[in-house]
């Protein structure tokens, strides 16, 4: 059996699988924004048609699901297994987006890393013979992040600068061991990291460090350098958290400011849209990730990427018994092939 283990915590693919489609759904704030015209699904309201927020993101799944099977040309019962989640308790989103499709389902909680985690996990799935085809799968929604999280939308609270908004979107990925042009050749799951921060209005501060060690810790697995990669992409740090992960990194000996960006601040224009430091969410690195980065690896315009997308593991629950708030960041190795 092939030794597929590199460095601290890493995997390195020996045959690497192959993401061969992906499908982007988002409201129409998103729409507004920079990317909105490479999503595949903008909605006009973001409702999608359903009374709650909650069934809202549950049918943003089930469309990107739906789409992405599609592009790859399959049916889905030729999905083995589905990897999926999203922001809320006991994550209804995928659950009840998900029952429908009658495929196994690995129901996944990393809270806005969640895309990493089951990408990563659908490809160790498929590089280890399990799975011909498994799909990944994630979602958040603005509404129901306020709700489960903060204030429900009516209180109308106000926002600090630091706070970054919850994007309202779903991707979907399918892998399989050969076919398209983007291959998973490796990933590195990430620990918790947890610096003492409580601001529940503050992502960045509170997921940065993660980042930082599970960047850290890629390039010393791989052995490699900042430049290695054309880019190295957070999922949802946003203006705040971008600075604090920069300074982290260059005290450890590297400096990422010419390769990184970061989802959060690629989805919207955060001066017209009133955004503050940016974009979070499980969408956020997901629709980012299926309309911008995997396009750019397709065509070859960028050749290597680390995508890191980083999750603050809080609840309503640890935050009103004054817990802090820990990261977490799993990152992936994508390559033009």
């Amino acid at each position: 059996m092939l030794n597929q283990m590199t460095g601290k915590q890493s995997i390195e693919f020996q045959e690497a699988p192959h993401i061969i489609s992906s499908a982007s759904v988002v409201g129409p704030k998103e729409g507004e924004g920079p990317l909105g015209e490479w999503f595949d699904l903008v909605a006009p309201e973001a409702d999608f048609g359903e009374q709650t927020w909650e069934q809202a993101e549950s049918t943003m799944q089930k469309e990107a699901l739906q789409q992405a099977i599609g592009k790859a040309k399959l049916l889905q019962t030729q999905v083995r297994y589905l990897f999926g989640g999203d922001l809320l308790a006991q994550l209804i989103a995928t659950s009840f987006g998900g029952e429908e499709t009658n495929t196994p389902l690995f129901g996944l909680y990393g809270a806005c890393s969640t895309c990493g985690e089951a990408v990563a996990l659908a490809a160790m799935t498929v590089a280890a013979g399990y799975a011909d085809y498994a799909a990944a799968l994630t979602s958040s929604h603005f509404g129901s992040a306020e709700k489960e999280f903060r204030f429900p939308l009516g209180y109308g609270n106000q926002r600090p600068l630091s706070a970054t908004w919850t994007v309202t979107g779903s991707a979907a990925f399918v892998l399989a061991p050969k076919g398209g042009h983007v291959r998973v050749s490796g990933v590195t799951p990430g620990c918790i990291v947890d610096m003492g921060t409580k601001d529940n209005m503050n992502m960045g501060a509170c997921m940065a460090p993660a980042a930082c060690d599970t960047i850290y810790q890629n390039l010393m697995d791989f052995n490699r350098q900042p430049q290695d990669y054309d880019r190295i992409i957070t999922g949802d740090l946003g203006m705040v958290g971008q600075r604090i992960l920069i300074d982290l990194l260059k005290e450890k000996g590297f400096d990422i400011s010419a390769q990184h960006m970061d989802c959060g601040i690629e989805i919207y224009n955060a001066e017209e849209q009133d955004t503050h430091a940016g974009g979070s969410g499980c969408g956020c690195a997901a629709v980012v990730l299926a309309a911008l980065v995997l396009p750019k690896l397709r065509k070859g315009i960028w050749k290597r990427v680390l995508f890191v997308p980083t999750g603050a593991l809080l609840s309503k629950v640890s935050f009103n018994e004054g817990q802090a708030i820990p990261g977490i960041a799993h990152a992936v190795v994508l390559e033009h092939c």
